[in-house]
């Protein structure tokens, strides 16, 4: 209720679950967008080194930013919308809104502008901010790769992962 903000229990219901093969990088955000959608950040499973590759697989949810439309339809208990990027392509996870992340344990869309900001978690050396700006406030990191696991920041990482097309952090630091 938003006037006494008392959580009425039998309004929950469950949209969807995630399977993660370890204890960390299991994200954290889930926040709704300038177009109204779901965002939500996973993590790419946990463990180190992405060991199942998951960030740039696009057949799993990990190591993402997805985004659906939360609203039940049907015997749905939510829907994918339509101009997410990877709808219609074959073996593909159409919730998938971003690849190639770590754990994305905090992003927001700018208020003003649409765009999208995202802090990753890096693996031994380098955390990373990533930016991805909207088109007339809209659209902000859609399709985009964040490079997670061929890069932790802009150092190369993993040799076995492409690093064709990726989009370089904003901002860098390292633990130092």
């Amino acid at each position: 209720d938003p006037v006494s903000a008392v959580f009425d229990v039998e309004s929950f219901r469950e949209v969807f679950t995630v399977d993660q093969p370890f204890g960390n990088h299991n994200g954290g955000e889930m926040t709704f967008g300038p177009d109204g959608m779901l965002y939500i950040g996973l993590g790419d499973g946990g463990s180190a080194n992405d060991p199942e590759r998951s960030a740039l697989d696009i057949s799993t949810p990990l190591g993402k930013i997805l985004r659906i439309n939360p609203l039940a339809a049907g015997d749905q208990s939510f829907t994918v919308p339509t101009d997410n990027p990877f709808v219609g392509v074959e073996g593909a996870d159409e919730r998938i809104w971003t690849v190639g992340l770590r754990n994305p344990w905090r992003f927001s869309f700018d208020a003003a502008t649409g765009d999208l900001w995202i802090g990753d978690v890096g693996q031994n050396d380098v955390e990373e901010i990533d930016f991805a700006p909207a088109v007339d406030g809209l659209g902000a990191g859609r399709g985009l790769s964040f490079g997670w696991s061929a890069f932790e920041g802009n150092d190369r990482f993993n040799d076995d992962q492409s690093d064709v097309g990726h989009t370089s952090p904003r901002l860098t630091y390292t633990h130092d």
